[in-house]
């Protein structure tokens, strides 16, 4: 468990448990589900009783498709597992399989620790949810009525397959229709605990890319990606790309896409309470990283105006109901398989001089930016 920037926000995830358990993480998919809802539940319970009278508002796991998919069926993140056919380097997997055990038992597990939350005497007036992490997405091709239609299918492989699962009970019907035998069954019991498991919808945004439709996909090499007969493209049919990514950029930079997204979750789930839980623009210096580089994050100040303009406009235009904001992050981390290159804060971290903090333009500006107020936007709508 972790507290968010001196708030009462806590995060009970997955990380947590992988921490000092490689063992367990490897062969998850191979648990019985059973078990890892008893202990996760276990877990969850004691974190609340610990922390549930001055904590209110709770995440359970974090960006779930992202570890689900990058750990289990691409292989690019712990546990490193995927199929031959998708990465020779993989230390064993079933790809196109496990990913989807891997989250029907994290969907399952989730229900526990919200029912336990619900049973919480000290938790009284929390919230608990789900940090989704969705990209949005473009036509990659404005005359392919094809393209147009994945976007939604897309949304459903990579949102609704958490999203739609703790609202209504079980998985999109588009993910059940292509991914079929694979993809496992709730039984009536989890389909009711899981239905309105969650208080608020945790979303976390950082970038956009086009969808194109995959025509012809190999159903002998099963994958999570290809199932959504979706290509991620980093450029249009007219070979536009989307949004800028500036030289050092981690990836594109599309503001418009913040908005597109939080009005497609208005409009598609009625319009429920959002919490942007991460937001924010991640870097790599390379052999120009030192603290004169890093501390003029330029380029990060003008994601947060563009970002911070565009849910402006989705909150006061669109009357979409965000009711919190988060960027990520106070300070450069230690990022997942990437380590200490990516840097995601608003304080530069000295790696090689103890550790020392360091204020960035951009730290400077969010600082100001909080410090007076609402008032008129310098960004204009047409820099979104």
């Amino acid at each position: 468990m972790k507290l968010v920037v001196d708030r009462p926000y806590g995060i009970s995830t997955v990380r947590d448990i992988q921490k000092n358990a490689k063992t367990i993480m490897a062969m998850w998919p191979l648990i019985s589900s059973i078990v890892i809802r008893k202990d996760f539940r276990e877990y969850a319970d004691f974190v609340f009783q610990e922390y549930g009278d001055k904590v209110k508002h709770w995440i359970t796991f974090n960006e779930p498709w992202v570890f689900a998919h990058a750990g289990y069926d691409v292989g690019k993140k712990a546990p490193g597992r995927c199929s031959d056919y998708v990465d020779r380097t993989c230390k064993g997997g079933r790809s196109g399989y496990e990913v989807y055990l891997v989250s029907h038992n994290l969907l399952n597990a989730h229900a526990e620790a919200f029912e336990a939350f619900t049973q919480c005497e000290k938790c009284k007036g929390g919230k608990v949810g789900l940090a989704h992490s969705p990209a949005w997405f473009e036509p990659h091709d404005f005359q392919d009525s094809q393209d147009g239609a994945s976007i939604g299918r897309a949304l459903d492989f990579m949102l609704g397959w958490h999203l739609d699962t703790t609202m209504y009970g079980d998985y999109p019907q588009i993910m059940k229709d292509i991914v079929g035998h694979r993809l496992p069954q709730f039984t009536a019991a989890q389909k009711a605990k899981l239905k309105n498991s969650a208080h608020f919808v945790g979303l976390n945004y950082y970038t956009s890319t086009f969808a194109n439709h995959v025509e012809n996909p190999d159903h002998s090499k099963p994958r999570w990606k290809q199932d959504s007969l979706i290509s991620w493209e980093p450029k249009n049919s007219d070979k536009f790309t989307i949004g800028s990514t500036p030289s050092t950029g981690k990836l594109p930079v599309f503001a418009r896409g913040f908005r597109s997204l939080l009005k497609y979750i208005k409009d598609k789930y009625a319009n429920p309470e959002i919490m942007i839980m991460e937001n924010g623009y991640g870097e790599d210096l390379g052999e120009t990283d030192s603290v004169a580089v890093g501390i003029a994050d330029h380029n990060r100040k003008y994601y947060l105006q563009r970002h911070l303009l565009s849910m402006n406009e989705a909150i006061c235009i669109d009357k979409v109901n965000v009711t919190g904001y988060f960027i990520w992050s106070l300070l450069d981390n230690f990022e997942w398989n990437e380590g200490y290159k990516s840097r995601f804060g608003l304080y530069y971290i000295d790696f090689k001089n103890n550790l020392t903090r360091i204020e960035k333009e951009s730290g400077k500006y969010y600082r100001d930016f909080l410090s007076q107020g609402v008032r008129p936007s310098t960004i204009k709508r047409d820099e979104l």
